[in-house]
């Protein structure tokens, strides 16, 4: 499953440790974490960050999710989800979410459909 959120104005290393810890609150192991910086090509002083984070369970030590984080602070972060709910379950993706709406619900941008 995939879940996908835009956020505006929100430090794209913020939402990163946020998931890192929330994810982590769910009794699930990091596996890798990186984060990775870019210049953008009309102005070398601002830039993009490009983050990565893999868990793990503890018990089998398969990935469970695997999130991304790109953006910048001054416009758009986006976060994908890679959750595989064989490993991690509903009720762990549902606090998950609900974690992330508590603390970044008023940044998000809600699409129009």
């Amino acid at each position: 499953m995939q879940i996908k959120k835009a956020y505006r104005n929100l430090k794209p290393e913020l939402l990163f440790d946020e998931v890192r810890d929330f994810v982590l609150k769910q009794g699930i192991v990091i596996g890798e974490s990186k984060m990775e910086y870019y210049s953008l090509p009309s102005d070398s002083s601002t830039f993009i960050s490009r983050g990565t984070l893999t868990f793990n369970t503890r018990d089998s030590g398969k990935e469970c999710i695997r999130a991304h984080v790109v953006g910048s602070a001054t416009g758009e972060t986006k976060l994908l989800l890679d959750v595989d709910e064989t490993l991690f379950s509903q009720e762990q993706l549902t606090a998950l979410e609900q974690d992330l709406d508590f603390i970044f619900e008023s940044y998000e941008v809600k699409s129009h459909q």
